[in-house]
């Protein structure tokens, strides 16, 4: 997984892009993909988000709707083995 650019070369396009450089100018100057000078411009215009968002998945678990379910059966009877957990919710 590549990674993200640095916040000073974002810095840069973003003041180019401001001063009226178009995002393709701004790519070509500063070495960029195209795509990447044209999302932060885009971002910036439209939410005056100026920073890298996190990459990769989002976290979280499939679990945390079953959780009120699962610590319910957990506190009824706490020495259950997986399997009988298993055929019980069936």
């Amino acid at each position: 997984m590549s990674r993200a650019y640095g916040d000073d070369l974002r810095v840069l396009v973003l003041a180019a892009g401001a001063s009226g450089m178009s995002a393709r100018a701004a790519a070509a100057r500063f070495n960029i993909g195209i795509a990447a000078a044209i999302r932060w411009l885009r971002r910036e215009r439209e939410t005056g988000e100026r920073t890298a968002r996190r990459q990769g998945k989002p976290r979280g678990s499939h679990l945390g709707v079953h959780e009120t379910f699962i610590f319910d059966l957990i506190e009824g009877r706490w020495d259950w083995t997986y399997f009988e957990k298993v055929e019980s919710s069936f």
